[in-house]
């Protein structure tokens, strides 16, 4: 066979990421040529790949095996790791073979000799592109992944065959990498039609604009051969540049690019398009041209094949919009070319901006996402689009995490990071709106916006006054996520002046403002010494302190976070650094009382740094705590004290609970009060890795607390709670006073304290973080005792046993001799405590920059090194509340979404006003029933046996539920079905009890108020609900310095629900006013009495207050006045303890009173001396008031129940209950009004809870 009569194979092969291939051309042309002498060298690399400017390939005309072999290695080895490009140009040649094998020539040129594929993956290597131009193509790509098959085959067996040829050679890359792009299927053949090139498939590939555009001129011309000439070819050349947008030819590239990037973005799965249209730009190139190939190509019945395989693409309605910008374009050019008129930019964009924007405004819900998503990415660097482009992706990036997911999946962040370059202050609200949604959900970019100094832009904002409040706030967000535990950006931002941007705005009226500045801050000089001390030069921590009165409980909460981390370095310190920091722990000590768990959680982190940095004196303290906790005797709490008007029942009592969240099901059962009954007690033996998940709601732990953790047979705890709890109520402190080195009134001593408080916090998380932190503490301090107590014992040739020595002498303090022992305190035990060192100076070796305070301790050494440092990494890890990330989430929420609770459609609206409907139709039954006039309240409507003996009631205003609370647990019953809802735990400690109840919001979503005679105050909501259990909402210590107790008043309560008050007082000489809404006490209203408040009734409209006291007078407050001032009335008519002092809602506003000894008298606020006296029954226990009838009840520990009109006038005794042989009533305990039905319910000593109405023909 003659050499002319044979079809040379053209291959072409590009490294890193390039490659040439022959230009496609048509076979007419070369009829009469060799093929060989037509395809020059020169020519074919002008006019081929157009990928990247830098292109380095190679091409092989009539190449040999040995050939080809020697140019794939070479360029492999040269190309190393990056994609090597590999071209086969087949036509004219043998077909693929079924047995995987290509086509080249002999060395003389006379035949042709077959290539195997599996040679060709040997030598090209991976990763790879390999294109086949020729038929039969899709034969190629089929052997290709059986070659890829085998070789893992052949790798496993040599994995576990050390024999194998293989096992000995170096692993070779895997085929997985590469990608395939072939001309046609394996039965079909390439079009064979004069008018096409030769190469169509290379042609779209490398020139798509330009085949683009002829193909569209084929389709509309007569298919006729003698009608197509050079015309059509002369309107095809468009003027321009590729590269230039502005031109015609640089336009329809934009838009060729927008719109296969659309399609894909559209039909590929979202981790196959970022593989091949966004980690590479050659890939991304070619697949986009591909797609392109796709539908030239199958209109001549061809189907291109690509590896990885892609969705069919050649019908997606995007096409149309190619097919109208290019008719758009060719009809311009005749008029462009022959008359010079200028060139009219395509419409394209924006209208692909409207069609995204009636997305916009039609709503997301159950929708597929935006097509246009891609296109508005294009845009965004054109000057005539951006401002729009901008507002649009800021609208679809607000709908929420899911929406930026997208946007960042399409490929927005280099061009959004680009435009911070841009000086447009017009641009700036948007682009610092679009960027704080992007780091709100991903925030691992601020590497790449401190290295393109990104973060300049936004110091910039911050610090111009001219900007509004909202976008400095997301402003100041951004920069937090840029300095978060990142040395780079802290730095950088240091050198920015970010500190002092940031004091400038502490004080700015906006409260979200206010809140992220402190946590900028709070980051910033988090372990970084530089900014902390820039800080202290600009005394930032003293400028922080006007944010712990904050009204808001966030910034409060932001402010304690910043103090914690200007404290929590862990540099060398100095004399000056101490003092500052024992001045910021005094400053946070005073929030131990914040009415804002989400604070008090913040402020154990904080102290915890503190104690981290000064942990040898703490040890100190915890040493000598601990020693006088086991002389102090704990009471008994299952024995009342004598003259106690509330029954305490003996029983099992169920120990605080750690989070409601915790609990796998709360309802009581028989065995109810035995949950979570290992709950006593704090493990430290967590998990390392568990955090405190941040909730506004129900701030409920993610952690594993809710496992067994602190139950007195395990021994793995230093400190249970009662042993805590005794330290925290310690009167006898004599001993303390002889603390060597350490004053007992020293700061560590109040921060002990401080801790020792917060263990005990009602609400559990807090608690949690307090115990973690006191018991690392007491765990340090008892090792590092172990050597003394040797020495004392001149035990010096001993090994320190693993237990500390020392014991208690209370049963329930055992803990406290019991070193933990688990997996993950192992890392931060000594490894062998007795050769440590035998003299205790409380470890102030182990901090440097304690020395001046205490005695030259010994040498340090390595044992001891790690062991304090794993103990810090412990105490860090363990203490931590994710406060910062919870407030990041705000960011990511929809802002420009209308409230649901605004949405006259949303389900919330719906059943916020069937409630209004339901509460106005209870109040109107109610009232006619009243108005008819009640004679008689005896008949029995509800009688049940409550779980324990009541002690409070209290009616729901508008449901027909009761709750009912005994000493430690509340119980919710339907009164009209006489089914008992719920029943759970309250979370107070045994020796107390619940005195009070208040239903909040009771007209929505009700909360319910328990207050104990310790004078912690819990909230919960899901109450008597079947389909959740309850959760707690929040809780604080209400009342401070109250001696929880039986005898006494014990916590009284009175709620303001138009206000959002909460006034509390009892055995305490003052009445605290709370705001629930700020969460934060407001007032302290002085009593001027020494005996405790029985009863608080107020008006929000007057701001009066009416208190009875033990003593038997009733005072008077208006808390409008100054504290001086503000007591206007006292009445003494009583003497006797006061029951009930109720103030009147009604105009007259009169203030009904009884006492004890059964005298009711009424005043009038303006006069001195009671309007009116009646005489009722004496020993009363319990007495209530109805506030729209005029009706009031008493309980007597006579076994009886008197109602009364309010002339004094008896109605009716209630002394048995219904039925036959009707059971005497025990002693009543309580009792309650509904406040707007004529209801009573009354509680008893015998366990019975009973409601009584009027009689049923009224009813």
């Amino acid at each position: 066979m003659e050499s002319e009569m044979l079809q040379s194979p053209l291959l072409g092969l590009g490294e890193e990421d390039e490659s040439d291939l022959t230009d496609w051309n048509l076979p007419l042309a070369f009829m009469k040529k060799r093929h060989c002498e037509k395809i020059e060298g020169s020519k074919s690399l002008a006019q081929s790949w157009r990928m990247k400017d830098r292109a380095r390939y190679k091409q092989s005309l009539d190449p040999t095996v040995d050939e080809v072999k020697k140019l794939c290695t070479s360029l492999r080895r040269n190309a190393k790791e990056e994609r090597v490009l590999f071209h086969y140009n087949g036509h004219g040649v043998p077909r693929p073979t079924v047995n995987g094998e290509i086509w080249v020539f002999n060395k003389n040129y006379t035949q042709y000799i077959p290539l195997s594929i599996y040679d060709l993956q040997t030598w090209m290597g991976s990763p790879s592109i390999f294109v086949y131009d020729c038929s039969n193509a899709g034969l190629i790509v089929k052997s290709f992944k059986q070659f890829a098959l085998q070789r893992e085959q052949e790798l496993e067996v040599a994995a576990i065959n050390p024999n194998h040829p293989l096992a000995q050679m170096p692993l070779p890359p895997s085929m997985k990498n590469c990608i395939q792009l072939a001309a046609c299927e394996a039965n079909e053949l390439l079009p064979m039609i004069p008018d096409l090139p030769a190469d169509l498939f290379t042609s779209c590939l490398t020139t798509p604009i330009k085949i683009a555009l002829r193909w569209c001129a084929w389709v509309r011309v007569t298919k006729h051969v003698g009608l197509i000439g050079n015309g059509i070819f002369a309107h095809c050349r468009i003027p321009g540049r590729l590269n230039d947008r502005r031109t015609p030819l640089g336009e329809l590239n934009w838009i060729f690019t927008a719109i296969t990037d659309t399609i894909a973005w559209n039909v590929l799965p979202r981790d196959l398009f970022q593989k091949l249209f966004r980690q590479d730009l050659l890939v991304a190139s070619l697949f986009r041209n591909f797609l392109l190939a796709e539908r030239i190509m199958r209109s001549y019945n061809c189907t291109p094949v690509s590896s990885p395989r892609l969705p069919p693409t050649y019908m997606h309605a995007m096409w149309q919009a190619w097919d109208l910008a290019v008719d758009i374009c060719l009809s311009q050019l005749p008029t462009i070319i022959e008359e010079g008129t200028a060139f009219r930019h395509s419409p394209f964009f924006a209208e692909q901006l409207t069609a995204f924007q009636v997305w916009l405004t039609m709503g997301v819900e159950n929708r597929n996402p935006p097509e246009q998503l891609p296109i508005v990415l294009q845009v965004l660097l054109s000057q005539v689009h951006r401002l729009r482009a901008l507002d649009l992706l800021g609208r679809f990036l607000d709908l929420g995490p899911w929406a930026v997911s997208l946007a960042l999946s399409v490929g927005i962040f280099p061009y959004v990071l680009k435009l911070l370059q841009s000086s447009a202050r017009e641009l700036r609200p948007l682009l610092v709106f679009i960027w704080a949604k992007i780091l709100a959900v991903d925030s691992s970019c601020q590497a790449d916006l401190v290295k393109d100094n990104g973060h300049k832009y936004f110091l910039s904002v911050l610090a111009d006054p001219y900007m509004p409040a909202e976008h400095r706030t997301m402003t100041a967000f951004i920069l937090a996520v840029i300095v978060n535990n990142y040395n780079t950006g802290q730095e950088a931002c240091l050198q920015g002046n970010l500190i002092a941007i940031c004091l400038e705005q502490l004080n700015d009226p906006h409260p979200l403002l206010r809140q992220w500045v402190a946590i900028c801050l709070g980051r910033i000089w988090q372990n970084f010494d530089s900014a902390r001390w820039c800080g202290v030069r600009d005394s930032a921590h003293e400028k922080l302190y006007s944010l712990l009165s904050d009204p808001i409980p966030e910034v409060r909460c932001a402010a304690v976070f910043a103090l914690g981390t200007f404290v929590g370095n862990s540099a060398e310190r100095t004399d000056h650094s101490t003092t500052i920091d024992h001045n910021v722990a005094m400053m946070l000590a005073q929030l131990i009382n914040d009415g804002s768990p989400m604070v008090r959680k913040e402020l154990v982190v904080a102290l915890s740094h503190l104690v981290v940095q000064y942990e040898s004196n703490f040890c100190t303290v915890a040493l000598q705590f601990m020693e006088e906790e086991k002389n102090y005797p704990l009471p008994s709490p299952a024995a009342p004290e004598g003259g106690s008007l509330t029954p305490v029942r003996d029983g099992p009592c169920t120990p605080r609970l750690r989070s409601v969240s915790s609990y796998g099901n709360i309802r009581a059962v028989t065995t109810a009060r035995n949950l979570n009954k290992s709950l006593q007690n704090l493990s430290l033996n967590e998990e390392s890795g568990s955090s405190v998940a941040f909730s506004p709601g129900n701030l409920s732990t993610s952690s594993s607390a809710s496992s067994t953790l602190g139950s007195p047979e395990n021994e793995e705890y230093i400190l249970s709670f009662e042993t805590i709890d005794k330290m925290r109520r310690v009167s006898s402190y004599s001993s303390l006073n002889s603390l060597i080195g350490v004053s007992f009134n020293s700061v560590y001593t109040q921060i002990w304290r401080v801790l020792l408080h917060l263990a005990a916090d009602p609400y559990p998380d807090v608690s949690d973080l307090a115990m973690k932190v006191l018991n690392s503490i007491a765990y340090k301090a008892t090792v590092n005792a172990r050597p003394q107590r040797i020495l004392d014992t001149s035990s010096l040739t001993q090994s320190a046993p693993a237990t500390p020595a020392f014991t208690s002498s209370s049963s329930l303090t055992n803990d406290v001799t019991k070193q933990p022992v688990s997996r993950d305190m192992a890392s931060v035990r000594p490894a062998n405590v007795g050769s440590v060192g035998v003299q205790y100076t409380p470890h102030s070796h182990q901090f440097p920059r304690t020395r001046k305070m205490f005695d030259k301790g010994p040498e340090q050494t390595t044992d001891d090194a790690d062991d304090t440092v794993g103990h810090k990494s412990f105490i860090s890890a363990a203490v931590q509340t994710g406060f910062c990330d919870w407030s990041a989430k705000y960011f990511a929420q929809p802002v420009m979404k209308i409230p649901e609770e605004h949405d006259l459609e949303s389900q919330i609206r719906k059943e916020r006003e069937w409630r209004f409907l339901r509460n106005a139709r209870v109040r109107k039954q109610a009232q006619k029933i009243i108005q008819k006039g009640i004679s008689r309240l005896d008949d029995q409507i509800f009688l049940n046996r409550n779980p324990g003996v009541p002690s409070v009631v209290k009616f729901h205003p508008f449901t027909p539920c009761i709750a009912v609370a005994d000493k430690d647990s509340i119980c919710f019953w339907d009164w009209e079905k006489g089914e008992k809802l719920d029943y759970f735990h309250n979370g107070n400690p045994r020796y107390t009890r619940i005195t009070a109840m208040e239903y909040l919001n009771g007209q929505d979503c009700s909360l319910l108020l328990t207050a104990t005679d310790d004078g912690a105050i819990r909230v919960w909501k899901n109450f008597a609900d079947l389909e959740k259990n309850p959760e707690m909402v929040t809780a604080w210590q209400g009342l401070s310095d109250m001696l929880p107790t039986t005898r006494g008043a014990g916590m009284v309560v009175d709620w303001e629900q138009e206000t959002g008050l909460l006034m509390t007082s009892g055995d305490v000489r003052i009445i605290r006013i709370w705001d629930t809404d700020r969460e934060m006490k407001v007032q302290d209203i002085p009593t001027g009495a020494d005996s405790c408040v029985t009863s608080l009734s107020c008006d929000s409209h007057r701001s009066l207050i009416v208190a009875g006291l033990g003593d038997g007078s009733i005072r008077v407050f208006d808390r409008r006045m100054a504290l001086s001032e503000c007591r206007v009335m006292t009445y003494r008519e009583h003497t006797a303890w006061v029951v009930k002092a109720y103030l009147q809602k009604h105009p007259e506003g009169n203030i009904m009173s009884v006492s004890v000894n059964g005298d009711v008298r009424f005043f009038d606020p303006r006069m001195p001396e009671s309007m009116k006296v009646l005489q009722i029954v004496k020993g009363l226990t319990a007495l209530d008031i109805h506030p729209q009838a005029n009706l009031f009840a008493c309980g007597s520990m006579n076994q009886f129940t008197a109602i009364y009109n309010g002339n004094g006038e008896l109605i009716n005794n209630i002394k048995y209950y219904d039925g036959f042989m009707g059971q005497r009533v025990g002693a009543i305990s309580c009792l309650a009004f509904h406040p707007h039905w004529p209801h009573l319910a009354v509680g008893s000593n015998d366990y019975y809870i009973s409601v009584y109405s009027v009689e049923k023909r009224i009813r």
